[in-house]
């Protein structure tokens, strides 16, 4: 079997609070506004009173001339802690955002981490994974560290 599966960690250190990092992750419809990568978050359902089972669709803008959609569902969500999703479409698998307090509990300083465990489904992708890991995996890099600089702009954190 060829290899299409990618285990992608990214960490962000933003030097705002939690909360502030929590509302912003949970307000995807708000995405677009400041991670430069995401051009579109279409709302498809709404999900429970705690946001279980809402689907979003994300259309990204790679740092490859490439476009990428696929549905997001919630699948798990901790307060102030993890939410879990659900992928499928273009690529499919699961994403967790596991956050805490940066440096030993430091209110004011919030580390979010991003898990990306992924299949690519489209047949190009599927093809041409194996010879592309490298490249993919610094797309999503890229992807991510627009996002944190982002994220660090709307919140008016300061850089790192």
């Amino acid at each position: 079997m060829k290899q299409r599966q990618f285990q992608l960690v990214s960490e962000w250190r933003i030097d705002a609070p939690l909360d502030r990092v929590w509302n912003a992750l949970c307000a995807v419809e708000d995405w677009p506004r400041w991670w430069p990568s995401v051009r579109r978050v279409e709302a498809l359902a709404p999900g429970d009173q705690d946001g279980i089972g809402a689907v979003n669709r994300f259309t990204w803008a790679t740092a490859l001339p490439y476009d990428l959609s696929f549905d997001m569902t919630v699948a798990a969500m901790e307060p102030m802690r993890r939410i879990a999703g659900r992928a499928t479409g273009e690529l499919e698998g699961t994403g967790i955002w596991t956050l805490g307090h940066s440096n030993g509990g430091a209110e004011g300083r919030t580390v979010a981490r991003y898990d990306w465990h992924v299949d690519a489904a489209k047949p190009w992708m599927r093809r041409f994974a194996p010879l592309l890991a490298l490249v993919f995996a610094w797309n999503h890099d890229v992807v991510m560290r627009r996002g944190e600089a982002g994220l660090r702009r709307y919140l008016g954190a300061k850089p790192e």
